[in-house]
């Protein structure tokens, strides 16, 4: 399991996969649970994972197309990626502890038209994104 952008903030989904045998989690910052410091956006991942899963961090940079190829190296053949992030219409929030966004931080709330597109592109296939509208959600699933 590699979690990207998995530093605990407001929470973690790890108690989501409590049988996971190895359970990784990359961050731009050290903080809770953080494994590897590291910018998911480039980094280089040296094995394979069942599962990757990146919640609520898309919205925080303007490089999220990069996080999916890095994920789409980091999964296995057969291994599903699973994202949550802000769409359209929710409010700014800050990526150091959710509250408000501070002069120096990106935030874009991903539209799920370019996050499908960029996932067809990379080569994911059963692609599933769909949005939500109140709390304003996009979500993902997608297989290599």
């Amino acid at each position: 399991m590699l979690d990207l952008g998995g530093r605990d903030v407001n929470g973690s989904v790890r108690p989501l996969w409590p049988n996971a045998t190895r359970y990784v989690v990359i961050d731009i910052l050290e903080g809770p649970n953080v494994d590897i410091v590291a910018d998911a956006a480039t980094w280089e991942p040296n094995e394979s994972f069942d599962v990757v899963v990146c919640a609520e961090t898309f919205e925080h940079t303007p490089v999220w197309q990069e996080i999916c190829g890095t994920a789409y190296k980091a999964c296995r053949d057969g291994g599903v990626f699973i994202a949550t992030m802000a769409g359209p219409g929710r409010g700014a929030h800050s990526a150091i502890d959710g509250g408000p966004i501070r002069t120096f931080e990106y935030y874009g709330n991903v539209n799920p038209d370019r996050l499908r597109n960029c996932l067809e592109s990379q080569g994911w296939k059963d692609i599933t994104v769909d949005q939500q509208f109140n709390p304003c959600d996009v979500r993902m699933v997608a297989i290599k």
